[in-house]
């Protein structure tokens, strides 16, 4: 529910935004949003260390330690939160200064300033109590309170926008709705854990506290330097036609990502019980299901992302928003990002962020340099191609770290299913090549998606049942069981 939410309210407001107050403020909304994510950079992977960190103590049902962990992790990211309000102050005065914007500072500051409200917020109430409901394997919490407030703020700035608010107004009632979020998981942990708020500690609690240092400022550079490359050396035009194709390609893998969120506590307690033959297997339906998924819904998103903008941004012509092939590299490299998630929740789950770390300053490097070089000869497809590289190297390198490290599964198996995922996204584009637009329309569009979906579901379980057989067959026997309960 919460992805399909998301999907339907990112459909929704963007285009109302392109709508009402045209790409450049689109593109300043998705610029000013991404220079402030680059704070969770100062998070330095602390977050991901913290919730490995508590998978043992909460098997292990020591609350003792519990406290102490969430004790430390609170007083960090108050810290963090101090040092993100001097960044949105520095930011309001520096940002009309390097981002090529033709608005005015007191425009561009109070938009600023709204959109931080709610960042400030997680980062001083809401996040140590999510990734200890995380760790617990509890977050639909989070989750349900994510999905009512982004309903909620969906309808208020409809209403607002169709009011004819500023973007100022829209922007600061998203920012208090989103205040929700934390005030509800400060209450429900309060309620359900018996934390001691008082508690005291020597030592610290959190064991490799900044060994997560160099895979957080990886994930922070590919999935940041973009906007922001395109913001300082090319335009916020550029920007918003990046935030429209990135914005199809975030919500699959969102979908992704939060099936492997769920997962990555179920193995991180395997691996605290060391129950490998366990994990072995369970390792291997991460593996096939999540290659599986991203195969099928992004080889289907390269197919019809083209067409979908095309509908989506029927009737804006201040920008142009048809690009065939920046549409195929920032697809796949966001597909590589999802094929790379069995491999990267293993490394999570098994605490390796010491010796992993080279790999994620090499791929920042990679990302930041090739997008900085191309972008001024090629634009939106340079800041792709320097993604794309980026993740193909990350990709490649951790599926080998886990397979000679970690768990028992020969780099051959890895290999055979890269294969299946190439092999299957090619013949499907193959045997859709029919399939186009009958009108620009979203009747139209929908009739395309639906009979490329159909020829791609096909094409998938055709080829899945030539090479993993027994997957398929025990796949569709856990479906009938469930059906059967249902």
């Amino acid at each position: 529910m919460f992805q399909i939410s998301t999907i339907l309210c990112g459909f929704i407001l963007p285009r109302l935004i392109l709508q009402s107050f045209g790409s450049e403020v689109n593109g300043l909304v998705n610029s000013i949003v991404q220079f402030l994510s680059v704070i969770s950079f100062l998070q330095l992977g602390v977050g991901a260390v913290i919730q490995s960190s508590l998978y043992r103590p909460l098997t292990n049902k020591d609350n003792q330690e519990i406290s102490k962990i969430v004790a430390s992790a609170e007083k960090f990211f108050r810290l963090l939160a101090k040092i993100l309000l001097a960044y949105i102050i520095v930011l309001i005065f520096v940002y009309p200064i390097i981002a090529k914007q033709n608005f005015g500072f007191l425009y561009t500051a109070t938009l600023i300033a709204t959109i931080s409200i709610s960042s400030f917020a997680e980062y001083y109430f809401g996040i140590v109590y999510r990734l200890l409901l995380n760790a617990d394997q509890r977050g639909y919490i989070s989750i349900n309170t994510q999905t009512i407030t982004l309903l909620l703020n969906t309808v208020a700035c409809f209403l607002l926008i169709k009011f004819g608010a500023s973007i100022q107004v829209v922007k600061l009632a998203t920012s208090l709705i989103f205040l929700i979020r934390p005030a509800v998981l400060v209450w429900y942990v309060r309620r359900h854990y018996s934390l001691n708020r008082k508690i005291k500690y020597e030592e610290e609690p959190i064991k490799q506290k900044w060994n997560g240092v160099a895979q957080h400022v990886a994930t922070v550079v590919l999935d940041g330097t973009d906007s922001i490359v395109l913001t300082i050396f090319a335009s916020l035009s550029a920007v918003s036609i990046y935030s429209v194709y990135v914005f199809v390609t975030k919500a699959l893998k969102q979908l992704l990502l939060s099936m492997a969120d769920n997962i990555l506590s179920v193995l991180g307690e395997l691996w605290a019980r060391q129950e490998l033959e366990t994990l072995d297997k369970m390792f291997a339906w991460t593996e096939w299901v999540i290659h599986t998924g991203t195969t099928y819904l992004f080889g289907c998103a390269t197919i019809l992302i083209v067409p979908f903008v095309k509908v989506y941004t029927s009737g804006i012509n201040d920008a142009n928003y048809i690009q065939p092939l920046f549409a195929v590299l920032i697809t796949s490299a966001n597909a590589l990002h999802c094929l790379k998630l069995p491999y990267h929740i293993m490394i999570k789950a098994s605490g390796h962020y010491k010796e992993t770390q080279s790999n994620h300053i090499v791929a920042a490097i990679l990302n930041i340099v090739i997008s900085i070089l191309m972008v001024y000869r090629f634009g939106l497809i340079g800041v792709a191609i320097g993604t794309l590289t980026a993740m193909l190297y990350q990709t490649l390198w951790i599926a080998i770290y886990i397979s000679n490290n970690l768990i028992k599964w020969p780099i051959k198996k890895i290999i055979k299913q890269f294969a299946v995922d190439i092999i299957t996204v090619v013949i499907m584009v193959m045997m859709t090549n029919w399939v186009s637009l009958d009108s620009i329309s979203y009747l139209s569009w929908f009739s395309m998606a639906i009979k490329t979906s159909a020829i791609s579901i096909i094409v998938v379980v055709l080829i899945n049942f030539m090479f993993y057989h027994d997957m398929i067959r025990e796949f569709s026997q856990i479906l009938k069981k469930k059906g059967r309960n249902a």
